[in-house]
């Protein structure tokens, strides 16, 4: 009903101004009201806000980020977002020559990607080794028949689970069956390993513990010189959950957008399609604005918590203990809930924060007679780069 009446109002108002009413001027003037109001409510283009540059490829000249990079937790090797995956699996194969078991454990856990059979998979294996550990002195518990229904559908279908039996002390072993002609593949536990049941226990338990080997995300922490390029961001395609081309093809598409404001969608309903359009952000990268107008960097996942970001901050400060607080554009302070995700505080794919120093602290230190140290901490200053 607004949206009626606004354009009842509009459709008048032209026709008074210019005669009968024609739909590119109905277009023109929404757009040219749309735009008023956001530079009036601090949309992403009015100034001293986030300016996001189309995505461009990397290698670009001038991306504020090279690209999405993770350190893989085995190797500690820096790896690139398209290749984490393989090398993490490269990584969790080279360690079966030193430590069989815990990379059969590994694998298990990081090759198969469906948690819920993971789980069954795994817990199954744990009733086997239970069964071993109760009854030492029971035969048929000590081996498992490799065709066995429930072997094939929660246990051989996994990778790594052979890897693992094998590691652990059973060796595989073709066994006659009774009434049956021909021999079945049976695992059979090691006289040697049946004697060390503790060892059994142990594997059991590291199973059960374990969690899928995952590349961390590397924050590519960077510091710059003061520069009025602070808000500009040209980022790479790594920051979207969007392919390139789907990239492309929006920003083709983005003349259709006045098509849609000549609806004259509600500011609630423009607010509502903005939070569904965060979503397409997998990755953020944050500056923050120090006091001296340094400016340190960081990549995050955009669904990281807003502790992330105050302990990334800590972590670089000199006088680390010292209180302080995140404003965002416009000087808002940061929610105090750090439990919020970032794109739920509306910083992604990029947003330019301001340091500030708790006041109340920093006037008792001052009336002290003490100065505050260098903000940021002397190792981070000698590497500072000019922000181009």
């Amino acid at each position: 009903m607004a949206a009626a009446a606004a354009l009842a109002r509009l459709e008048q108002k032209q026709s008074r101004a210019w005669g009968p009413t024609s739909q590119d001027s109905i277009r023109n003037q929404v757009r040219k009201e749309l735009q008023a109001e956001a530079t009036v409510s601090g949309s992403p283009e009015a100034p001293g806000t986030n300016v996001v540059s189309e995505p461009r490829e990397e290698g670009s000249a001038h991306l504020a980020v090279p690209g999405v990079y993770f350190t893989c937790p085995l190797t500690g090797a820096t790896l690139r977002k398209d290749q984490r995956d393989a090398r993490i699996k490269e990584a969790i194969l080279s360690h079966f020559s030193t430590d069989p078991v815990a990379a059969s454990i590994m694998k298990i856990h990081t090759f198969n990607k469906d948690r819920d059979r993971v789980k069954l998979g795994v817990d199954t294996i744990a009733k086997y080794l239970d069964n071993i550990h109760l009854h030492p002195e029971e035969e048929k518990y000590r081996k498992i028949k490799l065709q066995n229904k429930v072997f094939q559908e929660r246990i051989n279908c996994l990778e790594g689970t052979h890897e693992f039996f094998e590691a652990i002390g059973f060796q595989k072993v073709l066994l006659p069956i009774q009434d049956q002609e021909d021999p079945e593949e049976f695992y059979v536990l090691s006289e040697t390993t049946l004697a060390q049941p503790q060892s059994l226990e142990r594997h059991k338990e590291q199973l059960l513990a374990a969690e899928p080997v995952r590349a961390k995300l590397d924050r590519q922490r960077r510091v710059f010189q003061p520069s009025p390029l602070a808000s500009q961001f040209e980022l790479p395609g790594d920051f979207f959950n969007l392919t390139a081309e789907e990239i492309k093809r929006e920003q083709r598409l983005r003349s259709d957008a006045v098509e849609r404001l000549s609806l004259l969608r509600t500011k609630a309903m423009r607010e509502k399609e903005e939070q569904r359009g965060l979503r397409k952000y997998t990755y953020t990268l944050l500056r923050v604005r120090l006091p001296d107008g340094c400016l340190l960097q960081g990549t995050f996942y955009a669904r990281e918590r807003l502790g992330a970001v105050y302990g990334f901050v800590r972590e670089a400060l000199q006088s680390d203990w010292l209180p302080f607080e995140l404003l965002a554009s416009g000087g808002q302070k940061l929610s105090e809930d750090e439990n919020l995700a970032l794109n739920e505080c509306g910083l992604v794919p990029s947003a330019l924060l301001t340091f500030s120093w708790d006041m109340a602290v920093l006037e008792d230190i001052k009336a002290a007679g003490v100065e505050p140290d260098a903000i940021l901490k002397p190792e981070l200053l000698s590497a500072i780069e000019k922000l181009s």
